[in-house]
């Protein structure tokens, strides 16, 4: 059963994006987490909400035959880029990508992301652009800094 495209009307439907749906294992249990965002991002009546919609929705479906535990979430501020529209919506952040292979003699590299397009990303490290095919990515996330973000909102 395709759970995104099952979710991304119900997602869709109140004004949100789809973000990633992940489903694995943990302590016995099958967890179904499902990411949304939102362009002025997410507050937790809406996750309540939208919650229970999908519970709705995936019970009408018939998704799981056994028990499941679901969790809706935002993706948060440092969050997993995955596909070309992750990137594409993370340029212009600090990210921190790690390659299945040393590029520029490193397997890890924070910058700023440049460019995204269907077939890697650009990341600006130390002045240098740095083109990484998605291919070889390993792990991408975005990268917060904390310590502006306090700032901020003690202000």
């Amino acid at each position: 059963m395709d759970v995104e495209a099952l979710l991304r009307p119900v997602i869709e439907a109140e004004g949100l994006d789809l973000y990633d749906v992940t489903r694995g294992r943990e302590r016995g249990r099958t967890i179904l987490r499902v990411f949304v965002d939102g362009p002025e991002g997410i507050d937790v009546d809406t996750l309540t909400r939208l919650s229970e919609r999908v519970s709705q929705r995936l019970d009408a479906e018939g998704y799981e035959t056994g028990p499941y535990e679901l969790q809706v979430s935002s993706p948060g501020l440092e969050r997993a880029l995955k596909r070309p529209e992750h990137f594409r919506r993370a340029v212009g952040e600090q990210v921190k990508v790690k390659t299945a292979t040393p590029t520029a003699g490193a397997a890890s590299h924070t910058g700023t992301l440049a460019a995204a397009d269907d077939e890697g990303c650009t990341v600006v490290v130390d002045g240098d652009e740095l083109r990484v095919p998605y291919a070889d990515i390993r792990s991408a996330t975005t990268v917060v800094d904390w310590g502006a973000e306090l700032k901020r909102s003690n202000a």
